[in-house]
């Protein structure tokens, strides 16, 4: 249940990243390890695969340095998922973490 819960905050931080700017699977890795996510190339992609065929992410290649390298953008699907999210993150939030007790 945990390894769930923490791959669907995975997934918004990928949107969120994705809405900046197009982003690619070693960065990914880089930068939700710098928030202490440990997570595997053999758990990323099939999550950016999934997130591309639903329509969240369109994904593009571009040779760099003499390799293909898979770039991942934010379509405007995946906007709307994005902003539903963090409203219902909001929500969340404000409820476990900053109402008191009664």
């Amino acid at each position: 249940m945990i390894r769930d819960f923490f791959l669907g905050f995975i997934k918004i931080h990928i949107l969120y990243h994705a809405g900046k700017k197009p982003v690619y699977g070693v960065w990914l890795i880089e930068e939700l390890t710098r928030h202490g996510y440990q997570i595997s190339p053999g758990t990323l992609y099939p999550t950016l695969h999934a997130l591309t065929q639903k329509g969240y992410l369109r994904c593009y290649e571009s040779v760099v340095s003499g390799k293909v390298r898979k770039y991942y953008e934010l379509t405007d699907k995946g906007l709307v998922m994005l902003k539903e999210a963090r409203a219902k993150i909001s929500e969340l939030v404000r409820e476990v973490l900053l109402e008191e007790d009664e």
